[in-house]
């Protein structure tokens, strides 16, 4: 039986379907979502609930004249499928292949790219002004959702957005993760009424005909507008977004795909700013995903049938790091857990669940977050703020200004640093170690295995001296048995994992692994390598390091970070500081560019993180 998506090449095909050929072909897009991310993994439940919300769209917009900017970006998949990427779609985040997100030089359709949260409204904004300013004629559309609204970010551009008046909408995808509001009768019907052409011409008429009036006018038009508001704050869940500006149409149901359609083909060709509510199911039509979304937000690859993960080898760094927050926890009623609407995938539910009045989640505001930290701080508690990697970088002042310039004790726990995988650049930790190193009172430290992280977690809450960040991978651990005590590592202090003679390498975090491995591959071959498990990237084992070269005079640094100002850079600055630029070193990390997308594998072959290319640059150099 063929399928109605087969034949679809562009959204210009939408506009020729019926209302059931459009419904059976969401249908046909949930199931070839389902199947596609059950095999590469992805964000499945956002996709699922938007299927509708973006068939609407692509049918009562004229894209890519018309321009659809997405928040985060990962409830595209379904605008990828529809603007050409069908055939491309199973290599979605794989190597080589399409990027889970939107990317601007993937498709003409992707107007604006995206992966951090609250972005789209500002984006838009600036897009609608440059049309403006260039005199052409089309609509912007910035769809929002997964909580996006609770972001500072989003309110800057929806409180600009309304003070420039231009034409611009706004849909909230309200999905249980931002504003919730149930979908009733009354609002149906006052939906229906507000969107409908006779309805709004009438208002307009009228609103001109009160301005026109000689005497009075300014009384009958504010008179006008106090009922008119009174009626919809008691009604409507409007006056929000009416007093910055916007005219509010919802909320409404977000799965009903013919009275979508209806209310964007009205509304598009209506002037000023513009907030269309909706309300839809995440992970909407897949009975595993709409029974836990959370799970199937982000997730690997799993049977469609049982909605039941591929098994991991062992435990990731990220539950490492959530059993025993929780450990500490049980022992120090002082500490408490801050994470920015990532309970799940920073691994603190389980901490949630046992501390609730010591567990704040606040929402996709991360500056927010280490203010909030740093207040507690101040006030004698322990803060543990666990943010990934890629996204403390929205909350660089804060940390600077709020945190370090007052020595506050704050613990930030860096997940997700260095390269990711399948998410891409927009998720890399790529930067962390280069942003936090240059920042004074903070202490930076990065473990090698679980054991030495579940050591550092313990460190750090036991350092009052000022703030301390440990920073750790995305990846799977090594599956060493967990030792039952926990021991404090001396601020500062390195280990040295292997003697050798002919040169040295100082790793650090998930990289001394690979330093230990490519030091094997060079002993085999005849060549003697110290390595040296740096521990903390600051301060640095300045001792060690000088013990060091003085019997070696080849030094390389590996870090899975960008080599531009990182670890290997305070070696370098270390070296010259005590007097040693006759040492030559070499820095091996990630190069100045953007990583793509794909296995972490393959990533890191391609920048030359895996044992075998580390052992080649350091047999290279010294011979």
């Amino acid at each position: 039986m063929s399928r109605i998506l087969d034949t679809l090449n562009s959204p210009q095909d939408l506009k020729t379907l019926s209302v059931s050929q459009l419904a059976d072909l969401a249908s046909e897009l949930r199931d070839f979502v389902t199947g596609t991310v059950s095999k590469t993994g992805g964000h499945l439940a956002p996709n699922l609930g938007v299927v509708e919300l973006t068939l609407a769209l692509h049918t009562a917009f004229d894209t890519p004249k018309d321009k659809i900017v997405w928040d985060v970006g990962h409830q595209a998949y379904i605008h990828k499928i529809l603007t050409g990427r069908r055939d491309r779609f199973h290599t979605l985040r794989q190597t080589g292949g399409i990027s889970g997100f939107p990317k601007i030089t993937e498709s003409e359709y992707d107007a604006f790219g995206a992966g951090h949260a609250s972005t789209a409204i500002s984006a838009a904004l600036g897009i609608a002004t440059a049309r403006d300013l260039n005199r052409e004629d089309f609509r912007v559309v910035a769809v929002v959702g997964d909580g996006a609204l609770t972001g500072g970010l989003a309110f800057e551009g929806l409180n600009n957005s309304g003070a420039q008046k231009r034409d611009l909408i706004v849909v909230l995808n309200d999905n249980q993760m931002s504003i919730s509001r149930n979908v009733g009768a009354l609002s149906r019907y006052l939906n229906i009424l507000i969107t409908a052409p006779l309805y709004n011409r009438v208002r307009n008429f009228i609103w001109a005909l009160t301005g026109r009036l000689a005497r009075g006018s300014g009384f009958i038009r504010r008179a006008v507008q106090r009922i008119e508001e009174l009626m919809k704050s008691v009604l409507l869940p409007s006056i929000l977004f009416e007093r910055l500006g916007f005219r509010y149409f919802g909320p409404m149901d977000g799965h009903d795909l013919p009275r979508l359609i209806r209310l964007f083909k009205d509304i598009k060709h209506l002037r000023g700013p513009i907030l269309v509510h909706v309300i839809t199911t995440k992970g909407k039509g897949y009975k595993y995903a709409e029974e836990d979304a959370t799970r199937f937000h982000g997730v690997g690859s799993f049977c469609v049938e049982t909605g039941a993960s591929s098994p991991k080898k062992n435990p990731s760094f990220t539950e490492i790091f959530g059993c025993a927050l929780v450990e500490l926890a049980g022992r120090d009623t002082k500490l408490v857990a801050v994470t920015a609407a990532m309970a799940d995938g920073t691994g603190l539910a389980e901490f949630a669940k046992r501390f609730p009045e010591r567990f704040f989640d606040v929402g996709i505001a991360e500056g927010h977050a280490v203010t909030f930290a740093a207040g507690m701080a101040r006030q004698g508690l322990k803060p543990v703020v666990a943010i990934y990697s890629t996204f403390l970088q929205r909350a660089l002042d804060q940390i600077i200004h709020d945190v370090a310039l007052q020595s506050l004790p704050v613990i930030f726990a860096v997940d997700r640093g260095g390269l990711v995988g399948e998410d891409g650049p927009t998720h890399h930790g790529s930067f962390d170690l280069t942003y936090l190193r240059m920042i004074p009172n903070l202490v930076v430290m990065a473990p090698k295995d679980e054991n030495e992280f579940r050591d550092m977690l313990f460190t750090a809450s036991r350092h009052t001296d000022g703030p301390i960040a440990v920073r750790y991978p995305r990846s799977e651990t090594q599956g060493i048995p967990l030792r039952p005590d926990l021991r404090l590592i001396p601020i500062g202090q390195s280990e040295t994992l292997r003697e050798g003679k002919d040169a040295a390498v100082f790793a650090i975090g998930d990289m001394t692994p690979i330093a230990v491995r490519a030091a094997e591959i060079l002993q085999a071959q005849g060549i003697s390598l110290k390595v040296v498990n740096a521990r903390f990237v600051k301060p640095l084992d300045v001792r060690t390091l000088e013990e060091t070269v003085q019997g070696v005079r080849s030094v390389f640094t590996l870090e899975n970070n960008t080599v531009l100002g990182g670890f290997g850079s305070g070696i370098s600055e270390a070296l010259d500081r005590i007097g040693r630029r006759d040492v030559c070193v070499r820095h091996i990390g990630l190069p100045d560019r953007f990583v793509p997308h794909g296995g972490l594998k393959d990533l890191f072959v391609q920048t030359g993180l895996d044992p075998d290319t580390v052992a080649g640059i350091v047999r290279e150099a010294i011979s």
